[in-house]
């Protein structure tokens, strides 16, 4: 029983931060707690690419650092790469939401998604 809590307790923190998002995203009404929310989803869903891709007991996808008979037995570098490649679109996209929200505070006094969406002008 133990064992099993061990070996799922990626997708289990992956659960925990995916409603931890949705949560701040669905309920919260200041745009920089929403950024924030965002964020959290992003890491969750970098998590979840990470945990997939993991090979207990398996060698780095480095072949210049790996045993010779270890070619069967290496972890797959796509979710690495993707991760990666997630990381670096993820700071592209919270610079821009953290650029929209300082546009919004500037143009309406506030960073209120509801008194924002009443102002409209």
């Amino acid at each position: 029983m133990n064992n099993v809590i061990l070996v799922n307790l990626p997708f289990i923190v992956v659960a925990l931060l995916l409603a931890v998002g949705f949560y701040t995203i669905g309920f919260k009404r200041n745009l920089i707690k929403i950024v924030i929310g965002i964020e959290i989803l992003e890491g969750a869903v970098n998590l979840f690419l990470i945990a997939l891709g993991y090979v207990k007991g398996a060698y780095a996808p480095i072949y210049t650092m790996a045993p010779q008979n270890a070619t069967n037995n290496m972890v797959l570098p796509t979710p690495q790469a993707l991760t990666l490649t997630s990381i670096v679109i993820g700071v592209a996209v919270s610079a821009l939401m953290l650029a929209f929200a300082v546009n919004i505070y500037e143009h309406y006094g506030t960073l209120d998604v509801t008194k924002v969406r009443r102002l409209k002008g």
